[in-house]
């Protein structure tokens, strides 16, 4: 009799955490429900604001643009093409040289933060002229660029690199400063080599500030691509920015940094899935008050 009503409690307790676990799942649906509605909301309110705020008034369409009218230059360009090429054409050649800048940045500044949080004198030796570059104003260097290397992709591209170096490279310095010391000694008390503790137990430490660091960096790549060819080029969505500009085009300029913020997105939601793979192994944050 007490193993029988053992194990009807046993039942119990069991359907009782599945209806909590449905009941949970059915309160985040609702929320995500509510955030997109939100979302939405939010939207329709400052894009319909703006349609009336401007309404047809020719000289505030000159100046500020209207969403009527970058809906329209978007279907131009998708149809028609843009005045330097199709509007794929423009898309991709600033991902091109903003992701091939990405990767080469995002390497470098993985690899320099690491060796030099790592090695105490490279980080006396050269830290001074890290600081010193970082607080350049990199935008100014794309000038630079331009004029040494001309009007093709390197000049965007190595702006895109120094864009990109510096957050990536201070986000995996200070990861490896902030390793715990103990499973440092740990692993070397247990005959771990040097390369060892780095691969094995600093470079995963760390590798939460790296990823993070990702998802500015991006934006930096998208933003020195844009200047780069603001500043010299032929094709690009910059270019198309620069030639509406010329032409008191606000629409074309609001177009252009619309499909801008959708790259962006995309590559938001890439890397967000990129860290959720990475970091199964990262324990559930705990619950705390919404920011």
């Amino acid at each position: 009799m007490t193993m029988a009503a053992t194990t009807a409690d046993a039942d119990g307790q069991e359907l009782q955490g599945v209806d909590n676990e449905r009941a949970h799942r059915a309160r985040r649906r609702r929320r995500s429900a509510l955030v997109h509605l939100t979302q939405l909301g939010v939207l329709v309110v400052i894009v319909g604001s703006w349609q009336l705020l401007v309404g047809n008034d020719s000289r505030k369409i000159i100046l500020y643009g209207v969403p009527s009218g970058i809906v329209s230059r978007l279907r131009t360009w998708v149809t028609e093409g843009t005045a330097i090429g199709s509007l794929g054409d423009q898309i991709w050649v600033t991902l091109e040289e903003a992701l091939i800048g990405f990767v080469i940045g995002t390497t470098l500044g993985i690899v320099c933060g690491i060796a030099l949080g790592r090695v105490r004198f490279l980080a006396e030796v050269f830290g001074p002229y890290i600081k010193v570059l970082n607080s350049i104003p990199r935008i100014v260097l794309g000038s630079v660029f331009v004029l040494a290397f001309g009007l093709g992709i390197e000049s965007k591209v190595l702006l895109v690199i120094v864009l990109v170096f510096f957050g990536v490279f201070f986000n995996a310095f200070q990861g490896v400063r902030e390793v715990d010391r103990n499973l440092i000694a740990n692993a070397t008390i247990l005959g771990a080599s040097r390369w060892q503790v780095t691969r094995q137990v600093v470079l995963p430490s760390a590798f939460t500030w790296i990823i993070a660091s990702l998802h500015v960096s991006f934006g930096f790549a998208l933003i020195g691509a844009i200047v780069g060819e603001f500043l010299g080029g032929s094709q690009g969505l910059g270019v198309l920015i620069k030639n509406a500009q010329g032409t008191f085009d606000a629409n074309g300029v609001w177009a252009a940094m619309m499909i801008m913020g959708i790259v962006a997105l995309l590559a938001e939601w890439l890397i967000t899935r990129l860290e959720n793979r990475l970091l199964r192994w990262r324990p559930a944050q705990l619950s705390g008050p919404d920011l």
